[in-house]
């Protein structure tokens, strides 16, 4: 007898929350939130739900998707993706205010008949609420649905609505209808429609994006409602079990297989203590499914609670190359794991053929700029990870800067950077050390800045253990490492890069919704544009957190 093939949960790890799943054939697709991060959304493929591949963004241009200034965690929220007769179909909402009683929630369309694109301009729809998403009927109808924004008297949650889409005019006709209040769970979001055996299922989000988080479900014989609640909601959330490995479940998605099993795929989170702090942010994960005798949805293993490993459907194994752990800068095209700041990567302000081999970043606005950051970064995405660079670096100012960053937002990072001096003794010296902003407040954490004038090169790197982070730096390579590493700094606190930490500060009411990043950047203050050189760049997980 072969050994049962399993899935290990989450699949989909580091900042890769909300996600939205479908089947083409033999394909399956995953797309996931991306707020601030440009371009817009991630699409992972798999074609057996075990193994996955970061593949495209396709908000790739301005034109679809413009976001300067937005504030942090607004941007592109959960994504929609269905496939009908042969036209790829996909949702998104760009954010752009998220502050006291009003909300500006824009809901676009896009359309490609390939997977990796061209995607097409953008449709307006809607701005009534956010969340969308597309159910096409058996009768050729489509129909969308969004949570309803509603500000009076501080509601926020006003249940879920549905229009008619029009496909060939590609816009909502006819009636808007409120077609579900929601459940005792509150803070209803995140709907889907299917239909199986007659009935109309809506699946929706409820009870937040932290620890009260669930999937709910429920059902109707009529797409316009009304619909009964589930007898044993929520099906999916790990409100009442503080200490499963898996928690925050919600915001989920269905899909069946070619053999007809079903699975969910969730939002999930992996705290470094019960109910702590997740420097992963919000990831997802999948669990199997059944329908039962009674025409209701349940999980396969019984009970709520999302496993650690899952059993994988009977299909046959396909894996993906490995992503690569150390990057050269040979290539015209960045490594598809680096994202930029609610612009593009344009050859003005970050490019790799100015100087072959190397990373140019020319310097612009600061760490906290929401329209012109000069940055790339990826996840991080395990609890204990490394990242590490080689840059060279000649300021002529304090105003110009460039290194290492671990990142959550516009006001919490921690910062290991080369700075230069042109005043009095210190003029034509270079230096480095350590500034960390939490909530808005920047210091130098304990550490008097390194003089490194006349060092061409500087080796910079960062550890996560858990919430520790530790910053390193060398200024010679030995062997075939990067020896003679040496501490800089004292031990600090890596978890204000995370929701859990920034959503309880004094900017609670702002939305909180990404995750912890290493990144590289130069920044110039004085408007010069002064460039910074990065040699590589390498990242590695130093356990599974199994």
């Amino acid at each position: 007898m072969s050994k049962q093939k399993m899935i290990q949960n989450p699949i989909l790890r580091g900042f890769n929350p909300d996600p939205n799943i479908v089947r083409v054939e033999d394909d399956y697709y995953i797309v996931t939130s991306t707020f601030e991060w440009f371009p817009g959304y991630q699409i992972h493929h798999s074609k057996d739900l075990v193994n996955w591949q970061l593949i495209n963004r396709p908000l790739d241009r301005v034109s679809q998707l413009d976001m300067r200034g937005v504030p942090d965690s607004c941007g592109v929220w959960a994504p929609c993706l269905t496939h009908h007769e042969g036209v790829f179909y996909l949702l998104y909402c760009n954010v752009k205010s998220f502050n006291g009683d009003w909300k500006d929630t824009p809901n676009y369309l896009v359309t490609a008949t390939d997977i990796n694109g061209p995607w097409s301009e953008p449709t307006f729809l809607n701005a009534s609420g956010f969340d969308s998403s597309l159910f096409h009927d058996d009768d050729g109808k489509s129909y969308f649905v969004n949570m309803l924004m509603d500000h009076r008297n501080g509601k926020f949650f006003g249940g879920v609505v549905l229009q008619e889409f029009c496909k060939e005019e590609k816009k909502l006709v006819g009636k808007i209808h409120h077609i579900f209040e929601g459940t005792k769970h509150g803070r209803t979001e995140g709907p889907h429609i299917y239909k199986r055996n007659g009935w109309y299922y809506l699946l929706t989000a409820e009870g937040g994006t932290s620890y009260e988080h669930c999937v709910t479900l429920a059902r109707s014989r009529s797409v316009l409602g009304p619909y009964e609640v589930h007898p044993e909601n929520p099906i999916i959330t790990a409100k009442y079990n503080p200490e499963a490995y898996l928690q925050k479940l919600g915001h989920g998605d269905l899909v069946e297989t070619q053999d007809g099993d079903w699975y969910a795929v969730f939002l999930t989170g992996r705290p470094l203590t019960e109910l702590g702090r997740c420097i992963t942010g919000r990831e997802s994960a999948i669990e199997k499914v059944e329908w039962r005798d009674d025409d209701w949805l349940y999980l396969a293993h019984g009970g709520n609670i999302a496993r650690e490993f899952v059993e994988a459907p009977d299909l046959p194994e396909h894996t993906f190359e490995q992503t690569r752990s150390y990057i050269e800068f040979n290539d015209q095209a960045l490594d598809i794991n680096f994202q930029s700041l609610r612009i593009p990567m344009t050859s003005d302000w970050v490019n790799t053929t100015e100087r072959k081999g190397y990373l140019r970043l020319y310097g612009r606005e600061s760490l906290s700029s929401c329209f012109e950051q000069s940055m790339i970064a990826r996840r991080v995405q395990a609890h204990e990870t490394m990242a590490s660079t080689c840059l060279e670096f000649e300021p002529q100012n304090f105003q110009q800067m460039a290194g290492l960053v671990c990142y959550y937002n516009t006001f919490h990072y921690h910062y290991l950077h080369v700075f230069g001096d042109d005043f009095g003794e210190y003029s034509g010296r270079k230096f480095l050390t350590i500034l960390t902003c939490d909530n808005h407040v920047t210091t130098q954490p304990n550490v008097d800045p390194i003089e490194i004038t006349g060092c061409e090169k500087v080796y910079l790197k960062a550890e996560f253990f858990g919430a520790n982070l530790q910053f390193y730096y060398a200024l010679s390579q030995q062997g075939n490492g990067h020896g003679g590493w040496q501490k800089i700094g004292p031990i600090l606190e890596g978890s204000i890069l995370s929701d859990d930490y920034v959503e309880h500060g004094e900017t609670r009411f702002h939305p909180c919704f990404t995750g912890a990043f290493y990144g590289l950047a130069c920044q110039d203050l004085s408007g010069q544009k002064l460039h910074a050189d990065f040699d590589y760049f390498e990242y590695h997980e130093k356990e599974t957190d199994s």
